[in-house]
Formats: structure tokens, sequence, C-alpha cells
């Protein structure tokens, strides 16, 4: 009966916080504390199975003291939501280069360098998922022979008339238009690229023809960061 109690009171009181001309509390409006409500909800259930059965004052107080210190790490982790999921994405990029950090209100991109010291990037290439390497030195956006099939071109048809400079020495490549290009958010149309001929590129390359759009783009230690 004593945590029916308590649970009342919780209860009643969020009610007021969220029906209250308050504004705000602890950083949380009143529709951010009116979400967060079914989930007190559901704590106030599963402690109730806790309390099934008679306890010693201590281990009320102690149990109250635990959901109590839950509630208050669910609430501090709600505020700040945006910047926890900032952080799980650094992370993330640490683990995983070639997956952008986007930062939207800056409009910008960083990526981490990997072991071998080139920027691997993950864009999207007329729908499709195609991982490239970040590179100033290449004019254009090059494909792999690969990649542009995965881009929907039927690289049988094209002309391969033009002389490129590759890792693996000198190719031929066919010059296309790719519909759309789309690296952490920052999306480019119509841009102007080739297609390596088969064997004559080991990787696909984001070069200059996406790069020289941008506002910025700036290499720092081992960040790479692209901006709108």
């Amino acid at each position: 009966m004593l945590f029916i109690g308590f649970a009342l009171v919780i209860a009643i009181g969020l009610a007021l916080l969220v029906s209250a001309d308050a504004g705000s509390m602890v950083g949380l409006t009143q529709d951010q504390l009116g979400q967060l409500l079914p989930l007190v909800a559901i704590l106030i259930f599963i402690a109730g199975g806790l309390f099934s059965r008679r306890y010693k004052f201590s281990e009320l107080f102690g149990n109250l003291v635990l959901w109590a210190g839950i509630f208050g790490v669910v609430l501090v982790g709600y505020t700040y939501r945006d910047d926890l999921t900032l952080v799980a994405s650094r992370v993330f990029g640490e683990l995983m280069p070639g997956i952008a950090v986007v930062d939207g209100e800056r409009g910008s991109a960083t990526f981490r360098g990997g072991r071998d010291g080139h920027f691997q990037i993950n864009a999207t290439i007329n729908g499709s998922d195609i991982r490239t390497i970040f590179d100033t030195g290449a004019s254009a956006v090059v494909l792999t022979h690969d990649d542009a099939q995965k881009a929907g071109y039927a690289t049988e048809t094209l002309r391969y008339d033009i002389s490129v400079s590759t890792a693996n020495g000198t190719g031929k490549a066919a010059a296309v238009t790719l519909d759309q290009v789309e690296v952490g958010g920052i999306v480019r149309n119509n841009v102007r690229a080739f297609i390596a001929e088969q064997g004559a590129l080991e990787q696909s390359l984001l070069g200059m023809t996406f790069l020289g759009t941008l506002s910025r783009y700036a290499v720092s230690g081992n960040a790479l960061e692209l901006v709108d």
C-alpha cells in the first residue's frame, strides 16, 4: 500500500507538471514530459511487481532510490539525446571508416581516415551504395566497372575513349553524367564522371566534380570534413 501511495504521488505530480503552464522543466517542454509519461507508467508497473510481497523499510527505501535513479538516467538521456547521438556517431565512425558523422546544423560530414591513410567515403550514387576514396587528384568522380553496373549503367555499351591515370597505370574510361551523388547528407545532381574500363581501377574515386561543388573541404589530423 505504501508503494501505491508513492506511485500515485509520482503520477499526479507528473500530470500536474504537464498540464501546468510552466514552460519547461529540466530542459524538457510540457510536450516532451507528456511523451515520458507512458515510460514512467511502465516503470511503475514493473516496480509494482517488485513490491508484491512485504519488504523491510530499508529494502523498500533502497528500491525506491533505485527506480528514482533509473528514471533520472532516462530523463537525462532523453534531454541530451541529440548530443548522445553525435557521440555514438563519432564512435561508430572510428570503428567503421567510411561512415559519416553528420552535423545537420552546419551542413557538414566528417570522416575518419583508415589505417592506410586514405579516407574511405560511403556514397550513394544513382541510389546505390558505393564505397569511394577521397581523391583531390582526380579531376572527376571515377567509378570502377563493377560500381558503374551497380549504379545502373550498361557498361558494355559505353565508349572507353578517354585516357586516365590510375594506380594501375594508364587506362581508358567512358564519360557519363551521374544523376545524383549523396555523401553524408550532401546531395549533388548531374555530376560529371568517368567509368573506368574493367580492371583499370580497384576502387571508385570521389573526385573534383563533386568536391569542387562544396563550400569547403579540409583534412585535419585523421579527420576529413566536407561542408555543403
